[in-house]
C-alpha cells in the first residue's frame, strides 16, 4: 500500500520516525516477528513435522509468504473467504479447518481451487455430497480432511469407527480426495500445571494417531495429520502421528499466549501504540484505545515496560483506563505507551493495517485484507 492507495489524510510516509503515527496504531517489530518466523520454522525442521500456520492471526498474504519463505508449507484459514484472500495473494497450499456450506460457497469453492490446491475440513457426509456435486460438475478437485472431535466438543466427528466411516465415504465419491485427518485441542491450553497439561494434550493427540492407524488398517490414505495450536505446539510437535502444525500467533505473542498458555520461547512483536489523552486523577490516565481498538477480554492488553506499575483496567468503546502505581504517576497527557494485545487475533481484526516498524521507523504498511471475510 502506498500513499497514493489511500483516502486517509493522515496517512503516514514510508521512512517517518514511529513518534509520527497517529494513534492508536497497530505496530509490528518486524525484526522480532521475523526471529519468531524463523525460530518456529527451525524447530518443525528439527523435530520433523511441517508448519502450517493459521492465517487468522494476522489476514495478510504479505505475512503468508514471509512464513512460506523461511519454511512453511502454505497456511491455514478460518473461512473460505480467508482462503480466497490468500490464493489470491499467491498463497498455493490452503487449508481451511472449518466446514464450508451452502451453495453459494460451493461457487466460490470451485474458483478457489482453480487457484490454489485447496483442503477442506468435513464432519459429515452432507458436507462432502455437496462439495462433491460442486466439484465434480465442474471438472475440478478438492482435498478434504475429516475433523475429529478430540475433546473439545466443537466441531469434528467422533473417533475412531465414525471416522473411518466417513473417510470410506469420501474415497468412493468423485471431485474430492480423502488427505487426512485434523483435531484442536484447544480446550487444554490453559491448563496451569505443565506436567497435566502436557499429558492430557498426549492424551488427546493419541486419538488422531489411534484414528490415523485405524485408517490405514482398513487402506485408506492418511499422509496429513494435522493439529496443534500456539498454547500447545511444544506438546504437540513430540507426539507420535503427527505431521503439522497450525499454530500462528506465535508470530506476533501476546499476553493471553504468553500468561494464559505460558509459551515463553517467542518474543512479543505486536504492538498498540496509543496516547495519554486525560489525567483525570493521580493513580488514573485515559488512553486513546478501547474496545475497538484491542480485545482485552481472555487477558488484559499490557503496557510495555510499565508491567507492574500500569494496569489496563478498564475499556470502554474508545478509552481506556490505566490504574498507575506510584513510580507511574508522572505520565503526562500527550505522553505515548506501547501495549501488548491482551490477544493478538481478536485485536488484528478491528484494524485496516499493520504498520511495520524497524529501529524506530516505519519500513512497510501491511493492509489486512482479509479482515471482515466472514463468509
Amino acid at each position: 500500500m502506498t500513499v497514493a492507495e489511500t483516502s486517509q489524510p493522515n496517512f503516514p510516509l514510508l521512512g517517518c520516525s514511529m513518534d509520527e503515527l497517529d494513534t492508536p496504531a497497530l505496530c509490528i517489530d518486524l525484526s522480532a516477528m521475523e526471529r519468531n518466523i524463523r525460530r518456529m520454522a527451525e524447530l518443525c525442521r528439527r523435530h520433523g513435522v511441517a508448519w502450517r500456520p493459521h492465517s487468522k492471526a494476522h489476514k495478510s498474504p504479505q505475512i503468508a509468504r514471509m512464513e512460506i519463505e523461511a519454511g512453511a508449507l502454505g497456511v491455514t484459514c478460518a473461512k473460505l473467504g480467508e482462503a480466497e484472500v490468500m490464493a489470491a495473494g499467491g498463497v498455493r497450499d490452503i487449508l481451511v479447518a472449518n466446514q464450508v456450506v451452502g451453495p453459494q460457497k460451493m461457487r466460490r469453492l470451485v474458483d478457489v481451487c482453480r487457484q490454489a490446491d485447496l483442503i477442506l475440513a468435513v464432519d459429515h457426509v452432507d458436507q462432502v455430497r455437496a462439495i462433491s456435486r460442486a466439484t465434480s460438475a465442474e471438472g475440478v478437485s478438492v482435498r478434504l480432511i475429516v475433523e475429529v472431535d478430540i475433546g473439545l466438543q466443537r466441531a469434528g466427528a467422533a473417533p475412531g469407527e465414525p471416522t473411518v466411516e466417513l473417510a470410506k465415504f469420501i474415497a468412493a465419491q468423485k471431485g474430492v480426495q480423502l488427505a487426512g485427518i485434523m483435531g484442536y485441542e484447544g480446550h487444554l491450553l490453559t491448563i496451569a500445571d505443565a506436567e497435566e497439561k502436557s499429558r492430557r494434550i498426549r492424551d488427546a493427540l493419541a486419538i488422531l494417531k489411534e484414528t490415523r492407524d485405524a485408517l490405514s488398517a482398513v487402506g485408506l490414505p492418511c499422509p496429513i495429520v494435522s493439529c496443534g495450536g500456539t498454547g500447545s505446539y511444544d506438546v504437540a510437535m513430540h507426539c507420535p502421528g503427527i505431521t503439522e502444525l497450525q499454530a500462528g500467533g506465535l508470530i506476533f505473542m501476546d499476553a493471553f499466549y504468553r500468561h494464559k498458555c505460558h509459551v515463553a520461547d517467542f518474543e512479543y512483536a505486536l504492538f498498540l501504540l496509543v496516547t495519554v489523552v486525560s489525567r483525570p486523577a493521580p493513580d488514573r490516565a485515559i488512553i486513546d484505545a478501547g474496545r475497538k481498538s484491542h480485545h482485552g477480554d481472555h487477558h488484559p492488553s499490557l503496557v510495555l515496560g510499565h508491567e507492574h506499575d500500569i494496569r489496563v483496567t478498564r475499556l470502554s468503546a474508545e478509552h481506556g483506563e490505566l490504574a498507575l502505581g506510584e513510580s507511574a504517576r508522572s505520565l503526562k497527557i500527550g505522553d505515548r505507551l506501547l501495549l501488548v494485545p491482551g490477544y493478538s487475533d481478536m485485536t488484528n481484526v478491528l484494524h485496516d493495517q499493520f504498520y511495520g516498524i524497524r529501529n524506530g521507523r516505519l519500513e512497510v504498511v501491511l493492509p489486512l485484507v482479509g479482515r471482515g471475510r466472514l463468509q
